[in-house]
């Protein structure tokens, strides 16, 4: 099972400037996240941010901010609970009424009426802390029958036991782990792909 790219999403969770701190590893979990929000953008797949309780955390960092189609506040832990499922699957609009007298023309006339954009299923999440508002968005995604993949290297809680544990019950319950280089190469396909070089030079 490869990742596709048309049926992705990305969510980063809370890389907040007063959480970041504490966090183990911050600056590779951080770098992480920001390669995987500049290959989104330069491949055309949504990324979403959420950010739990700015008020007291402070924002997200503000070149992964700049990134997000949109960033959530949020109180509770879980991100969906926040408006984040409203944009990961909006609301189906209602078909076009025809115009005119479009329904009295014969059948092999009239325009078919178009097709609604696809869904994309497919959720990559990465974020901070893993075993907290991570892994309970997670949680939450899977619930609500989103595929949800977490990639690693740009997850991290204060305390690595805890991450690895947060990964553990992720996987246990059936979330695919994944890392940003894995995420990347499975997005482009090929090294003839047209923003090949574009991606390589942001991994390298």
């Amino acid at each position: 099972m490869l990742l596709e790219l048309d049926d992705c999403q990305l969510v980063l969770v809370d890389y907040q400037t007063k959480l970041m701190p504490v966090i183990a590893h911050a600056d590779e979990v951080l770098a992480r996240a920001l390669l995987l929000a500049r290959a989104a953008q330069a491949l055309g797949v949504p990324a979403w941010g959420t950010e739990q309780n700015p008020q007291r955390l402070g924002p997200n960092a503000p070149e992964l901010r700049a990134l997000c189609q949109q960033t959530f506040s949020k109180m509770h832990f879980s991100a969906c609970e926040s408006g984040l499922i409203d944009a990961l699957r909006p609301p189906e609009r209602p078909a076009p009424k025809p115009a005119g007298n479009a329904r009295s023309l014969p059948r092999h006339l009239q325009k078919p009426a178009a097709a609604p954009a696809p869904e994309r299923q497919t959720v990559l999440i990465a974020g901070c802390e893993a075993h907290v508002c991570l892994l309970q968005t997670a949680l939450g995604l899977l619930e609500r029958e989103f595929d949800v993949w977490v990639v690693t290297d740009a997850c991290g809680s204060r305390r690595e036991r805890d991450r690895d544990a947060a990964f553990d019950r992720l996987a246990h319950n059936g979330v695919e782990l994944v890392t940003s280089e894995m995420v990347l190469f499975e997005w482009l396909q090929h090294c003839e792909h047209p923003r090949f070089r574009e991606l390589l030079a942001l991994i390298k």
